[in-house]
C-alpha cells in the first residue's frame, strides 16, 4: 500500500512539475517572438519587401524606362529656364581650368565685368541649347534592355541615370554639340571670351593656353543634365508623390 502510494506521488509530482516546465517554455516563446524582428517574407511579414519584387521583367523594364521618361523630361524643363544652369550651384557652368590664371589676371586689372559676362554667356548657351537635347534622351532610354532592368531597380538611388550616362553620353555629346554650338554663336560666348580674354595683361615669356570652348560647354551642359536626372530619378525612387503614373507607382512602391 505504501509502495503504491509512493508510486502516485511521483507521478502527481512529474505531471506538475512538466505541465510548468511546458508552461514557462511556451512564456519564455512568446517574449522571444516579440523581442525579434520578423525575418523578411517570413511569418507572413511583408517588411522590407524589395522594391518591384514580384513584378515581371518586362513591367520592371517598363517602370523604369518610364522613370527616366519623366526624370529627364523634368531635368530639361529645369535647366532650359532662365538661369537654369546659371542660377544653380550644383550645376553652374564656370570658367575652364586652362584659362582661369587668364581670367584672374583680366580681374585684377579691373575686367570682372567682361569675365562675368564670359560666365554668363556659357550658362546662356547651354539653357538654350538644353530642349533640344529630350529627343536625344528619349531615343537613347528605348535602348535598355531588360538584363540589366533587375540590376538597376535594386540598386542606388541614381542607378538607372549612372547606367543610362555610361551608355549614352558619347552619342549624346555628338548628337548635342552642334546645338550647343549654335547656340553659343546666338549668344556671342566668343565675343564674350575675346573681350575677357583681350584684357589678360601680357606677361613676358607666358602663353595663354587656348581652349575648345564647344567642347567644354558641351561636356558640362551634359554634366549638368544628368545631375538633374539623378535629382528626379531619387525623388521617384524615395517620394511617392513624385510617381505621377500609374506603372512608377506600381514599380516603386514597396
Amino acid at each position: 500500500m505504501k509502495t503504491l502510494l509512493h508510486v502516485l506521488v511521483i507521478v502527481v509530482f512529474f505531471f506538475v512539475t512538466s505541465s510548468t516546465f511546458l508552461h514557462s517554455a511556451d512564456l519564455l516563446g512568446d517574449a522571444v517572438k516579440k523581442k525579434l524582428p520578423q525575418a523578411q517574407g517570413i511569418g507572413g511579414s511583408t517588411a522590407g519587401k524589395p522594391t518591384g519584387s514580384g513584378l515581371d521583367d518586362s513591367t520592371i523594364s517598363s517602370g523604369l524606362k518610364d522613370a527616366l521618361s519623366v526624370g529627364t523630361k523634368n531635368a530639361v524643363n529645369l535647366v532650359s529656364k532662365a538661369n537654369g544652369y546659371f542660377g544653380n550651384k550644383a550645376i553652374k557652368i564656370l570658367l575652364p581650368d586652362k584659362i582661369q590664371k587668364g581670367a584672374d589676371l583680366a580681374r585684377k586689372v579691373g575686367a570682372q565685368k567682361q569675365v562675368d559676362e564670359f560666365i554668363l554667356s556659357m550658362n546662356r548657351a547651354a539653357e538654350k541649347a538644353a530642349p533640344k537635347v529630350a529627343s536625344y534622351f528619349a531615343d537613347a532610354i528605348k535602348e535598355m534592355s531588360i538584363d540589366d532592368a533587375r540590376k538597376i531597380l535594386s540598386g542606388s538611388n541614381t542607378a538607372a541615370t549612372e547606367y543610362f550616362k555610361s551608355k549614352t553620353s558619347s552619342k549624346l555629346y555628338n548628337e548635342f554639340k552642334p546645338s550647343v554650338t549654335e547656340s553659343m554663336n546666338q549668344v556671342g560666348v566668343t565675343k564674350a571670351y575675346n573681350a575677357m580674354m583681350g584684357k589678360v595683361p601680357s606677361v613676358p615669356f607666358g602663353k595663354q593656353e587656348s581652349v575648345d570652348l564647344d567642347h567644354y560647354v558641351t561636356n558640362k551642359a551634359l554634366d549638368g543634365l544628368f545631375y538633374m536626372v539623378g535629382q528626379e530619378e531619387k525623388k521617384i525612387r524615395t517620394n511617392p508623390t513624385a510617381r505621377t503614373t500609374d506603372l512608377l507607382k506600381k514599380v516603386f512602391s514597396k
